[in-house]
């Protein structure tokens, strides 16, 4: 186990942003993990766990406590059952799977972060989610001191969002499992409209699997959502923001404020969300309350690429990357009575 002090944070992070943590251990083994995690608790040391900093914003006075680095390793194929240690690259998991002629989570290529990372989230993107493939999340329960297992039902999956996340001091996840599909080398019935597209198929259909991951990664590079150190558009965590999900009432008065705003044929993006919701864009959001792409003239902008993501031109702050969050955040609300909800986890700062 590395233990560092006065440790810088910002290159732990995608956003290249933050200040040192006080201390900063890296685990590579899940005792490590725990051993650490208890330290921390017994002597009521703050802790931040870190795995692949890529839904992360620190404050730019860092972090006064543990940061705990997750860098455990191990990839487990049984027949269609997959498990992952918390520290493994997602997108080198996934490109695994396709290999291996598993389908259930290709469309899922190109994320960055770590495999603890996504049942926190319930990472998704291109119409699959993880919560669709998970069996269980092994991690170490704070609270009560051992390692649990929890199922699916357990972990209280929804959208962007988990057990884990409601409760963020209690878990630190150790392993995930998952449950994938041998479609015969097909990827699983395509749900996104624009992969879809891309794919010359409709909707439903399967594809070569190795076709549906490079067409995500295509899509999602075309956005500046593929990590590339040279590319200031992927100095971001993706999306920023999360896609309102809005009841009929909340709908219904919406829709008014887009018609006065932006004439009567404009109709607003809509996906049903179940339980009489609906999901609206919140990149369509930003985009028509006048946020486009690459706006701004300091050294945070929205993306080039993509108006969901806000991005370290290279010299940003943190304050720097709030202001401009804050400034996006208030237009879109006066412009269409929507409060839009960060989706990066913020420590020490808050929008």
């Amino acid at each position: 186990m590395q233990v560092l002090h006065d440790a810088p944070l910002a290159p732990l992070t995608t956003f290249r942003l933050g200040g040192p943590a006080t201390r900063l251990v890296t685990a590579v083994t899940d005792a490590e993990v725990i051993a650490a995690v208890r330290e921390a608790d017994d002597s009521g040391t703050p802790l931040l766990v870190i795995g692949g900093g890529s839904n992360l914003v620190i404050g730019d006075k860092g972090f006064d406590g543990t940061a705990l680095r997750i860098a455990t390793r191990g990839v487990e194929l049984r027949g269609t059952t997959l498990e992952l240690a918390a520290g493994e690259v997602w997108t080198d998991a996934v490109a695994r799977t396709v290999e291996a002629g598993l389908a259930g989570i290709e469309c899922l290529a190109g994320i960055p972060g770590s495999a603890g990372a996504t049942p926190i989230q319930n990472v998704g993107a291109y119409g699959q989610e993880v919560s669709s493939t998970i069996t269980e999340v092994i991690a170490y329960d704070r609270r009560a001191g051992e390692t649990v297992t929890l199922t699916n039902e357990e972990c209280a999956f929804s959208y962007r969002h988990s057990r884990f996340k409601s409760d963020p001091e209690r878990y630190v996840v150790l392993r995930v499992r998952f449950e994938l599909e041998d479609a015969g080398g097909l990827s699983a019935p395509v749900k996104y409209a624009e992969a879809a597209r891309a794919l010359g198929v409709g909707p439903g259909d399967r594809v070569p699997l190795a076709a549906a991951r490079a067409t995500v990664l295509k899509l999602r590079a075309g956005k500046g959502m593929v990590l590339d150190p040279e590319d200031h558009d992927t100095w971001s965590a993706g999306s920023f923001f999360t896609n309102p999900i809005l009841t009929d009432e909340q709908f219904a008065a919406f829709h008014a404020r887009v018609r006065a705003r932006l004439g009567d044929g404009v109709e607003p993006p809509a996906y049903p969300a179940g339980d009489g919701r609906t999901k609206t864009s919140a990149a369509w959001l930003i985009d028509k309350a006048g946020f486009t792409k690459g706006y701004g003239t300091g050294p945070a902008r929205i993306s080039t690429k993509h108006t969901l993501a806000l991005t370290n031109r290279g010299r940003a702050t943190t304050e720097d990357l709030l202001a401009l969050a804050r400034e996006v955040v208030t237009g879109v609300r006066e412009a269409f009575g929507i409060t839009l909800v960060n989706e990066p986890v913020t420590v020490g700062v808050s929008l």
